[in-house]
């Protein structure tokens, strides 16, 4: 079936060119893959350098961005397994085909901080300290990754006639023969749907730039910021965004009736306002693996 896009500006339609960046023999390279290490290659030298800022040795953030993509991307992608089982359950081969997409970044909180945990307590240094560090690398991150959604035509939202509106194609035919159809069977005849990645990608853009103007603003004095404000400021924010955005995509994980990352991303939101509570109104540090005193103890018998 054609698509007529005669109406539309200059023939321009909003859709991915594929998921295939570039296939040289048998190496294929995917833009869902490449945006992915490109996320952590900013985020690792973002947060080394925010480190230079807070007088924090830089190499320690080389060290824990291993630990983080060793402990986030797994618990990512086992995350979205778990949600998915009975559809991976007929195809078991595939949970491993991270490059095809299918990974939930709650997941990756989670493994993320369950692994910086470990880590700050084996190093003797405050994990919020860590967090802070790293929230701006990881809404950016967020922001980069979800246009590898765009590029796999996937997470994208209702059918729409607004003028981004997103082309879905019925089928897209892989490098190996295979087809895949991305569009819901109760919306195969439509054309055009939201594009939640987009809207997500820029919320997050809008969260760094945020989490940015606070961290600066602390280090001159503008502000008086507490350690583990950013890390929290970045649950609020994130959560906010994904909430109302996530109640526009057709492909959510559900558990029962409920849309697993809305109720995660409410747990968050509590999260990170009883912490700003705890730090400001009741005006006590947040509960941490070591005292900044021990830290500054471990700092000087290095």
């Amino acid at each position: 079936m054609a698509l007529d896009i005669s109406y539309l500006p200059l023939g321009f339609v909003f859709t991915s060119p594929g998921p295939i960046l570039v296939k040289l023999g048998p190496i294929t390279i995917r833009w869902y893959g490449l945006l992915i290490a490109s996320a952590v290659l900013i985020g690792v030298t973002l947060s080394q350098y925010l480190a230079k800022r807070r007088n924090v040795n830089p190499d320690l953030l080389s060290d824990l961005s291993i630990w983080l993509v060793i402990g986030a991307i797994p618990a990512a992608r086992l995350y979205y397994v778990l949600f998915q089982w009975q559809e991976y359950a007929q195809r078991p081969w595939d949970i491993f085909a991270i490059w095809k997409g299918g990974i939930a970044i709650h997941g990756a909180i989670i493994g993320g901080l369950a692994v910086a945990l470990i880590f700050a307590k084996l190093k003797q240094v405050q994990f919020w300290q860590l967090t802070d560090l790293v929230a701006p690398s990881l809404i950016l991150g967020q922001a980069i990754g979800r246009w590898g959604n765009f590029f796999n035509s996937e997470a994208f939202g209702r059918p729409t006639n607004l003028p981004w509106k997103l082309f879905i194609p019925r089928e897209i035919t892989l490098v190996d023969g295979s087809k895949v159809y991305p569009r819901p069977p109760e919306f195969i005849d439509e054309s055009f749907f939201h594009p939640t990645f987009l809207y997500e990608s820029l919320w997050n853009v809008m969260v760094f730039a945020l989490l940015m103007i606070l961290f600066f603003r602390g280090l001159q004095g503008k502000l008086s910021l507490k350690t583990g404000t950013i890390f929290l400021v970045y649950l609020i924010g994130y959560s906010l965004g994904r909430f109302w955005i996530e109640g526009l995509r057709l492909d959510s994980l559900m558990l029962g009736p409920l849309r697993i990352a809305q109720v995660v991303s409410l747990i968050e939101i509590a999260i990170g306002l009883a912490g700003l509570w705890w730090l400001y109104i009741r005006k006590r540090p947040l509960p941490d693996v070591v005292s900044s005193q021990t830290e500054e103890k471990t700092k000087r018998l290095r």
